[in-house]
């Protein structure tokens, strides 16, 4: 690792745990109300609106609330596919029918996840998306995003990348977390969209 490299990571690492205190202190109600109008907004992008199948993911804690945007997708007709975490880090995916479909997950020391309880996919499902829906805790004005850390979402870029597959990538976040620079590293991809409670912003 060169010492620029060293450097995004703890930058990286420093203001993780600043967006996550920022997030820690929002209320139920707000949690609530973020997870209505960014289902709103999600839904007016015509990338989704096109889309036969969308990976997506279940928020826990204090991200931004994903089930009002998975239930009216599903309502849609399109195919929804959620992830399930491997021992590795990496990630297998399986369909998502309605909250039924989903069990709670523990990992280890980290927080528990809802996953699709169906089968498994394999982790090679996400290539079949025409839109990806990320997790983050910020993006910058080059779509560059800052992820959670745990590498996952890295694995599943490379993986698309790997297989020629070039879905939409849109990440969901809140109107705070859209910043002027997010440090990068060689890994890193921007995304094509960031979508907030107040709207929609483009990158590419």
């Amino acid at each position: 690792m060169s010492h620029t490299e060293g450097g995004a990571e703890s930058h990286k690492r420093m203001l993780r745990r600043e967006f996550i205190t920022v997030r820690n202190r929002l209320t139920t109600d707000d949690l609530r109300e973020a997870a209505t109008s960014l289902a709103g907004q999600a839904l007016r992008l015509p990338e989704l609106a096109r889309a036969r199948t969308v990976a997506a993911y279940v928020s826990v804690g204090s991200e931004p609330g994903t089930l009002a945007l998975l239930d009216a997708l599903l309502a849609r007709g399109v195919r929804v596919l959620l992830p399930a975490l491997l021992p590795d880090n990496d990630l297998d995916w399986g369909a998502y029918t309605g909250e039924g479909s989903l069990a709670r997950v523990q990992h280890g020391g980290k927080m528990a996840l809802f996953e699709p309880a169906g089968d498994r996919l394999g982790p090679e499902a996400v290539t079949d998306a025409d839109v990806v829906l990320l997790p983050g805790l910020a993006v910058d004005t080059r779509g560059m995003r800052l992820g959670r850390g745990g590498g996952s979402y890295d694995r599943v870029l490379a993986r698309l990348e790997r297989a020629g597959a070039d879905p939409s990538l849109v990440v969901l976040l809140y109107d705070s977390e859209v910043v002027a620079h997010v440090p990068e590293e060689p890994h890193d991809r921007p995304v094509h969209a960031v979508v907030t409670p107040s709207g929609v912003r483009r990158f590419m």
